[in-house]
Parts: C-alpha cells; structure tokens; sequence
C-alpha cells in the first residue's frame, strides 16, 4: 500500500471517477428522416468512429440547419471525446477542430473534459481493453441492445499519473495511433489500384509484363 493509503497505484497517482474530470452529457434525440439533408450540418453515430477518430463517411446523415439549431446543446467542441452507449463498449474518438460544431446521435455520450490539457490522456483511459471490459460488465439491457448510463461513466474510476506523465502517455499512444490510420490509408490505396489493375490486365489493356 502507498504513503497515502492507496493500493495498486504508483506513489504520486491517484483516482476520481470520470464525471470528477469530465462534463458527459447524453446524444442528441432521434431524428425523422425529413430533418435530414444531403447539406446539412452532419450527425456523427456509432459506426463512424474509427481507430479513437471520427471518420466522415459519404453516407453521413446530415440534419437540417433549421433543425441543427434547436440542438446547440449537442453540438461538439474540439476536445470532445465520444463514447459509444450502446453496442460495442469502449469504442470512443476524439473531436477535432474538423468536426466541430457538428451533432452526435443518442447512441453516444459526449465528454467534455474540465482541463483540455487531460483529453489525449483520458481517449486513451477510455479505450483501453479493461475500461471497455468494466462497461460492460455494467451496461443493461438484452443481449444486442445493452447500453451505458450517463451515471454509470460518471462512476468510470480513472487512474491518473501527474498531468506532465498524462500528457506524455497521451502523446505517445496518439503518436501509434497516427501510424495505425496511415498504415490504413495505405491499405485503401493498394487495394483500389489493386482493381483497377485487375481490370486493366485482363481486359487486355495493359500487357503483362514478366
């Protein structure tokens, strides 16, 4: 046990539940098709979180401005972090000044946390495999429809180095993950010229060469 009474942390750590760190606020509500617009202000959902970034995807759904502007309390800001409510748990991304202002479904939580300074830090608390294991273990419902609480991720208990130790473990996980989006980007690539190279060779197009 440390000096201070606390065990299984490192000396100079310490532990608050997530809603001590964060603002969590429930997603925005259902919506009718008819409030959505090919060029609308986009609504984010589950799917559209890839590798703890949010990916804009063409088949977006995008909500009416007239609509969008009854909903500015769901409007993102950089430095949010999205978790997933249901489905998948520990599925979480980060906002960027990319996504900002857009809206966010009632399938995910948005956080909003005190000291931006903790955000990279606290993404990566949020995705690990024993945060997602200890959501899951509390979500409710039947098997396919569980969900989380706003309550429940409040409770979150988040281990926490000093601020200089979160900003260099946040920095060196965002750092891997970069490199997981770009190895990704390299995959697409290959892949789409894969076909068309296909296409080329065997339509005759371009000769084979040995």
């Amino acid at each position: 046990m440390n000096a201070d009474g606390r065990e299984g942390i490192p000396e100079g750590w310490q532990r608050a539940p997530l809603g001590e760190l964060c603002d969590i606020q429930a997603g925005g509500p259902a919506l009718r098709r008819s409030e959505t617009m090919p060029d609308g202000v986009p609504l984010v959902r589950p799917a559209d979180l890839h590798h703890r970034r949010i990916s804009a995807e063409p088949g977006m759904p995008r909500v009416a401005p007239e609509r969008a502007r009854h909903l500015h309390r769901h409007r993102l800001a950089a430095d949010d972090i999205l978790v997933t409510r249901t489905g998948t748990m520990g599925r979480a991304a980060l906002v960027t000044t990319n996504e900002q202002d857009w809206l966010y479904n009632s399938h995910l939580l948005r956080l909003r946390p005190h000291d931006p300074a903790q955000t990279p830090y606290l993404l990566a608390y949020l995705t690990r495999r024993a945060t997602a294991q200890w959501l899951e273990s509390r979500a409710v419902g039947t098997t396919g429809m569980r969900s989380i609480t706003v309550r429940t991720l409040s409770e979150l208990p988040v281990t926490l180095p000093p601020l200089d130790q979160q900003r260099d473990i946040g920095a060196a996980l965002a750092a891997v993950d970069e490199k997981i989006r770009a190895h990704e980007d390299i995959v697409r690539t290959t892949g789409a010229l894969r076909e068309a190279l296909s296409d080329l060779l065997m339509s005759g197009r371009l000769p084979p060469r040995p």
